[in-house]
């Protein structure tokens, strides 16, 4: 099997846990690091650029494979655009500008880049018997950092019941987004499969970002919804294996789950890890990544060299040897219908 190579998945489709305190440096500059950390919707393409490694995953999806295909069309036919795809047009690693006409890129011409929303929950009720997430607040901070200096008006929750999750997000997909090009939701907790913590109980990952779909926040219609999510998936670990080597001008109908992109922390099944003094793998792999490369790629691509950093770069270090020496794999999953790129 050639190694390195990417590989896509079209599938179905998170636990916050901590071993003691972390130690020592690993390698490629690893500082220590503590265990922590949800779900995607269901039936969307599924993006693993991994290394191609052996990765455990238990997405515990039911019986629906067993019961067969279900819910396939009968009869389709193709919808003509009332607008054809017009070719690329040249720029910065072929970007075009903000106010571009391009249909194959979102607008970005809007008054406001749009709203960031991160919700960190660091404390947890004794119920839940959830450990307290030390470190999430470096994350937070890094994150407010780095989506305020692409533009984004910032919105920063502590320590939210579920209840208040889910006020807050409906309160938010309520207001009027028409002059915004983009939404962005960081959630950062601890999680289990399809399910996102408050700091009293779980919820459904999906009656979170399911409130700005289509058909229940209209103001966001046609444009890029980002959600990014530092929470387990699952309690299994990864071993790793060693290597040789606009809203559119026209009425098209579209669905009302386009537009979206969940980016977890780890694959289906796994552990996500979390240091306590510096931060979680992932965010801070996010954050650095869209430092560097924000001002020319297109978003899959940062989201592929964050990938990449986090699967090449870190191993954990603990002081169990069931727990050490561990690998993570961010997951993504895209519903985008264009190429995302940041303005300036």
């Amino acid at each position: 099997m050639a190694l390195f190579q990417p590989i896509l998945f079209l599938l179905a489709p998170p636990c916050d846990w901590s071993v003691g305190r972390p130690h020592g440096s690993i390698r490629n500059g690893l500082v220590s690091v503590s265990l922590s950390e949800s779900e995607v919707p269901s039936l969307h393409v599924h993006h693993l650029w991994s290394r191609t490694r052996i990765i455990t995953m238990s997405e515990n999806r039911g019986d629906a494979e067993e019961r067969g295909d279900s819910v396939d069309a009968k009869f389709w036919s193709h919808r003509q655009s009332k607008a054809p795809n017009p070719p690329d047009k040249a720029g910065r690693e072929g970007k075009a500008g903000a106010g571009s006409a391009d249909a194959n890129r979102y607008r970005m011409d809007y008054p406001s880049i749009g709203t960031c929303v991160i919700i960190n929950n660091k404390n947890f009720h004794e119920s839940t018997g959830k450990n307290t997430r030390e470190g999430t607040n470096v994350d937070a901070e890094a994150l407010e950092r780095t989506f305020r200096s692409l533009g984004y008006n910032i919105r920063r929750e502590n320590d939210q019941t579920v209840g208040a999750m889910e006020e807050l997000l409906h309160t938010v997909s309520q207001e009027d987004h028409s002059g915004s090009a983009s939404f962005v939701c960081v959630l950062l907790s601890h999680g289990g499969e399809g399910t996102f913590y408050g700091t009293d109980v779980s919820t459904e990952l999906e009656t979170l970002t399911g409130m700005f779909r289509g058909d229940r926040c209209k103001t966001l219609v046609a444009k890029p919804k980002l959600f990014f999510i530092q929470a387990c998936r699952g309690n299994c670990l990864d071993d790793g294996i060693q290597t040789d080597s606009s809203c559119d001008e026209s009425s098209d109908r579209i669905p009302v789950e386009a537009d979206f992109l969940y980016a977890h922390s780890t694959a289906p099944g796994n552990l996500s890890w979390r240091n306590e003094g510096k931060g979680s793998w992932f965010i801070q792999a996010l954050c650095e990544m869209l430092k560097e490369h924000s001002n020319q790629l297109e978003l899959m691509k940062i989201m592929t060299r964050v990938n990449r950093k986090v699967a090449l770069d870190l191993a954990s270090s603990t002081h169990d040897h069931e727990t050490n020496e561990k690998d993570q794999m961010p997951s993504i999953t895209t519903l985008l219908t264009k190429e995302f790129y940041f303005p300036g």
